[in-house]
């Protein structure tokens, strides 16, 4: 019997199914992944694993605003679009969703401010970042991989699961 229990996750309400799978699973590490859970269960994995990669670039852009204005006291598009490898023209695309999303403020010509919703965006998605970095590098990845790798896994993983990293690397650092 399917149980959905609706969670915020990435600012974005999801439907998580906690009921215990119908099927007995074969042994870890073998079959095939549908084998492991029920239809439902994989359902609900795959639309937030979408819904994922919809917020993605949307915290991306935000965290990097923000890294941009705590170093250098501001972010200016031509920085963000050189930090991101993209084109102005894409950058202005998105900082004028992120404005319509209020995450940011803008004005022509002047530098890109984050709301107080942007903020808080930012600052989540950094922790997020900074505790999948430190997983990796406990079980022995080398910085620069961690870091390289962390990009994109931190929008991934369930607070559950960032939970369990932390607790992870701080068992390992006593």
């Amino acid at each position: 019997m399917s149980r959905l229990e609706t969670v915020t996750y990435c600012g974005i309400m999801t439907d998580i199914d906690r009921a215990e799978d119908e099927l007995t699973p074969p042994p870890e590490g073998t079959g095939a992944i549908s084998a492991h859970m029920t239809v439902d269960r994989q359902a609900s994995h795959f639309k937030r694993a979408r819904q994922a990669r919809e917020t993605e670039i949307v915290e991306d852009y935000v965290e990097l605003i923000a890294d941009l204005i705590d170093e250098q006291g501001e972010a200016r598009s031509v920085d963000v679009a050189k930090r991101l490898g993209v084109t102005g023209a894409t950058v202005n695309k998105m900082i004028a969703r992120l404005k319509q999303m209020n995450f940011v403020n803008t004005e022509p010509y002047r530098s890109v401010f984050l709301t107080d919703a942007g903020r808080k965006m930012a600052e989540a998605s950094r922790a997020r970042h900074h505790t999948v970095v430190a997983l990796l590098r406990a079980v022995g990845v080398d910085e620069a991989t961690a870091w390289a790798d962390a990009e994109g896994m931190e929008h991934r993983c369930s607070l559950e699961t960032l939970t369990a990293f932390s607790e992870f690397v701080k068992k390992q650092k006593l």
